[in-house]
């Protein structure tokens, strides 16, 4: 098994002082999904692609603030695995994260909004007609849902159960249904139980995999959202792949 991972080695730069930036997070996942991978370096997206799904005035203060071209590059990382993943499952190992990242505001470590980014991308170019957003982090993904949750297009699932059973129950029950061009997932690991949420364990991301991989009709990739502990969010993006990729 081996899955094609979008990064740039400029991620390893600590940009602000936020978790997301933390020196050795974006390390901890690239040591263990690289025996595992084909690591394809991609650079910054085009400046339409950003501006399709952000105003100007959003994108100055990014620039203001001195983080557009980390920004821009991970939503270019995020592009290149999209159009990957019409064709195999995908990874973009990226930060500053993007599902707090509304058209003309952001916060909770993001800045351009990664995934809506690359879907709308796909959809400009008519590769798709349809996408599905999974988004499992245990924050709410309003910044997708206030770019995206008005397309006639696309659908979204924030799933919110505090019960871990019911939390995998929706999931499984709503992606069993999902009959898009691209199922795009915003993979945030802060809901493992040695993170913030506390209620996922490892192999769940290995079950969210194979639950999406029964039941997609066509495309998935996956973005990197939040997870901060160290010691376990590089196992379980890989998990979650591996569950994407395995028979």
């Amino acid at each position: 098994m081996e899955f094609k991972t979008f990064f740039n080695h400029g991620f390893y730069t600590e940009y602000t002082s936020d978790p997301a930036a933390e020196e050795g997070r974006i390390e901890s996942v690239y040591d263990e999904i690289e025996p595992f991978s084909k690591i394809i370096i991609k650079g910054e997206a085009d400046p339409e692609d950003i501006l399709r799904v952000h105003d100007e005035t959003h994108v100055a203060s990014v620039k203001d603030e001195g983080l557009y071209e980390i920004a821009a590059i991970a939503a270019g990382c995020t592009i290149e695995a999209a159009k990957t993943g019409i064709n195999e499952p995908s990874f973009a190992l990226v930060r500053p994260p993007g599902h707090h990242a509304s058209s003309g505001s952001s916060w909770g470590f993001c800045y351009f909004n990664n995934v809506a980014v690359a879907i709308e991308h796909l959809k400009f170019q008519k590769l798709i007609e349809t996408a599905f957003v999974l988004d499992f982090d245990m924050h709410y993904g309003d910044g997708t849902e206030n770019i995206l949750g008005g397309k006639s297009y696309v659908s979204i699932l924030n799933p919110a159960s505090s019960d871990r059973n019911s939390y995998m129950k929706e999931i499984k029950s709503v992606v069993s249904k999902v009959n898009a061009d691209i199922i795009a997932i915003s993979a945030g690991f802060d809901n493992h139980v040695n993170d913030w949420g506390g209620l996922l364990y490892t192999e769940d991301y290995y079950e969210i995999g194979q639950m999406v991989k029964a039941n997609r009709k066509k495309g998935v990739f996956a973005a990197l959202e939040g997870g901060y502990n160290h010691d376990v969010i590089g196992k379980n993006a890989l998990a979650l792949m591996q569950g994407l990729c395995t028979d």
